[in-house]
């Protein structure tokens, strides 16, 4: 069985959040500055080495300017399309 974090829904969550950051011109050292955090933290939930929880990414959308419930949708929009199912939490 695959780790969660190497499950491809975590991919796709890792690479929104690095689009986001890309189509706002920032580096992950600014995203890091933001937050408080060493730049390690951004580039690890980027490549998917680290899984972010809810109060870490409600942390990072809000330093991306992204409205979370928004993200979501589009999240499970883009998980229930690799997965060819109307529901992707089941």
């Amino acid at each position: 069985m695959v780790h969660p974090i190497h499950s491809d829904s975590y991919k796709v969550l890792s690479r929104l959040l690095l689009e986001r950051r890309q189509e706002l011109g920032l580096l992950q050292t600014d995203v890091a500055n933001l937050l408080k955090k060493p730049q390690s933290f951004v580039s690890k939930y980027e490549a998917a080495d680290r899984r972010l929880d809810m109060v870490e990414l409600l942390a990072v959308l809000q330093v991306l300017n992204v409205d979370p419930h928004d993200f979501l949708d589009q999240l499970l929009v883009q998980i229930s399309s690799r997965k060819g199912r109307a529901n992707p939490l089941r």
